[in-house]
């Protein structure tokens, strides 16, 4: 089963807004061959990717694939390097709870988005510390780089205040997912000898999301 032919989550409203378009995107959180596999689905986009460290699974292509990465530590909060009102999406998926100061972050990173530009913030559920620990995770503390837990209702509360208008949010649950778990389970078993976490994540629940468009001036 090759999971590659299925649309990232935090794509899904992006691609009935941009498929077939050019557009810049700015990824917060740029590692695990990020902007491959947002080229894959968005080939006419323009990547730009902000991650502490280059390496983090990236290799020659993935930096091929970027117009611009930028090498930076989030917590600082220096974002001087990163034009302003420049980009039509942001996407912060799985980043924002491993800062201690995700919501400062956060507020910094919405003046770089144009007016009218969508952001997708995505990140594990106040639910997820009562899940079961498991390998690659599935319980929030199976991690040791999670410092903080936010909810759909911080997230969302901090959006208006910048003159954002808050499109969807919730659990971040693709049904298709869902419905293949059992398949998954048995995928994994036998090509990675273990079954990850992450198999579960849709039918759990383990993630919650914040889709929100800046409003027009």
């Amino acid at each position: 089963m090759n999971m590659s032919v299925l649309v990232p989550t935090r794509f899904k409203e992006l691609r009935k807004i941009y498929s077939g378009r050019k557009f810049s995107l700015l990824d917060v959180g740029a590692g695990s061959h990020s902007a491959t596999i947002t080229k894959q689905w968005f080939p006419l986009c323009d990547y730009y990717g902000i991650d502490k460290e280059k390496s983090y699974n990236n290799d020659a292509s993935d930096f091929e694939a970027m117009t611009e990465f930028y090498e930076l530590d989030l917590t600082v909060l220096d974002f001087t390097l990163i034009p302003e009102n420049f980009f039509d999406v942001i996407i912060m998926s799985h980043v924002i709870e491993h800062l201690h100061n995700g919501d400062e972050v956060l507020r910094l990173l919405l003046n770089k988005l144009k007016s009218g530009g969508f952001i997708y913030v995505e990140f594990p559920s106040k639910r997820s510390t009562r899940f079961p620990s498991k390998r690659d995770t599935l319980n929030f503390y199976d991690d040791p780089t999670h410092c903080r837990i936010f909810t759909v209702e911080e997230i969302s509360s901090i959006l208006p205040e910048n003159k954002f208008q808050v499109l969807k949010s919730g659990v971040r649950r693709d049904w298709l997912r869902v419905l293949l778990t059992p398949v998954k389970i048995v995928f994994t078993k036998i090509t990675q000898g273990y079954v990850p976490g992450s198999v579960f994540w849709d039918i759990l629940g383990f993630a919650d999301f914040v889709f929100a468009r800046k409003n027009r001036f």
